[in-house]
């Protein structure tokens, strides 16, 4: 069974884990070794802030699987489009990988954003990562045409594509769960 909730100030170790060790396997190919570890590192740490940091607006969900917390995602309102949400970041422990706790927090996610008076949604993810578009594409995400590049703090920027849809609930098979029978970018 996969529950979600929102994360405490003590899931601050547990969320970080889930950040490094999905970082790890998506992002440190992209990098330096020495780098990619230090950042691995960093990220590990950055949870507790972050948790104790929210003020209402920004909201920490964690799945958890069968007693074992798999996925994080971080939303809130976007700052660079006024009246959108953003989902901030999204990761999964690569142990979780394919087990359904990142759909079903995706699901949850939406249906929060949804509950906080958002219609719509974007977040943005690496170009060359094939597994986060395939998992955001499944979860009724579509490329909006942004594109940017982003530097992790190692002057090599990386190209990352925006993603959008809007916060009705859309199951991981693409279909429309909310009632109304529509699915897309409208």
């Amino acid at each position: 069974m996969i529950d979600v909730r929102p994360a405490v100030p003590g899931d601050g170790d547990v969320l970080g884990e889930i950040h490094a060790a999905a970082w790890e396997a998506a992002y440190a190919p992209f990098f330096a070794p020495g780098f990619a570890a230090q950042a691995v590192r960093d990220r590990r740490g950055r949870w507790h802030a972050r948790i104790t940091g929210q003020h209402g607006r920004e909201t920490v969900l964690l799945a958890v699987r069968d007693g074992r917390p798999l996925a994080l995602s971080f939303c809130g309102p976007s700052e660079s489009r006024p009246g959108l949400a953003e989902v901030y970041s999204c990761y999964s422990h690569p142990d979780g990988w394919g087990s359904g706790a990142a759909a079903v927090l995706m699901t949850e996610t939406l249906r929060h954003l949804r509950a906080a008076g958002f219609t719509r949604v974007h977040l943005w993810t690496l170009r060359d990562t094939p597994r986060s578009r395939r998992f955001y594409t499944k979860a009724g995400f579509f490329e909006s045409g942004g594109e940017r590049t982003f530097d992790f703090g190692d002057g090599n920027p990386l190209v990352q594509i925006e993603y959008e849809r809007s916060c009705r609930s859309v199951s991981t098979t693409g279909a429309d769960t909310s009632g109304d029978g529509t699915t897309g970018p409208g």
